[in-house]
């Protein structure tokens, strides 16, 4: 169920998570993923058992610095579909998150090398002040590391157990 692409300039690496995508979608999602690549993607689906009707499926990818970036900004389209997209961090550079689910949109975040979700000064100055307003210090931390997404997607991250990986070469 996991493929594996790699572009031309692979100074980065990532996963793709479709953890849920309806049917039909799904060759439209391919092609816009292959738009990215710079080749077709032979998708390997399987059905999501927590929701019919719904695929789901793992990518690896390798390509050039901010390529998650360009995945993610790809899979904006498909406001139906729950997914993550993760970038390892790489050398002089953190790595990103971004998660999206139909019901809370799109969720991006800084990754540090041991894998957390890092808070700018800047992010925590504006949490602070939307505290003063709303009154919810701990819902604002929450969402800026990303904890309602963690908790909508937890149960579609599950489903994905026991896959297994198929390698594509030599994508442009």
């Amino acid at each position: 169920m996991t493929v594996h692409v790699e572009m031309g300039g692979g100074a980065a690496h990532g996963v793709v998570f479709i953890h849920s995508c309806p049917r039909a979608v799904t060759p439209h999602l391919e092609w816009a993923l292959a738009r990215v690549f710079g080749k077709p993607v032979a998708v390997d689906w399987a059905d999501q058992p927590i929701d019919p009707g719904a695929m789901r499926c793992e990518i690896l990818w390798g390509g050039p610095v901010g390529s998650g970036a360009k995945i993610a900004s790809a899979l904006l389209a498909f406001q139906q579909v729950r997914h993550e997209v993760t970038e390892d961090p790489s050398p002089g550079r953190s790595g990103e998150r971004f998660a999206a689910t139909p019901t809370l949109g799109l969720f991006r975040a800084d990754i540090g090398g041991s894998g957390d979700v890092m808070v700018s000064e800047n992010r925590l100055r504006s949490a602070l002040a939307q505290a003063d307003v709303a009154g919810g210090l701990v819902e604002e931390i929450a969402r800026l590391i990303g904890e309602p997404w963690d908790e909508e997607l937890e149960p579609f991250r599950c489903a994905h157990e026991g896959s297994t990986v198929r390698v594509l070469h030599a994508v442009v």
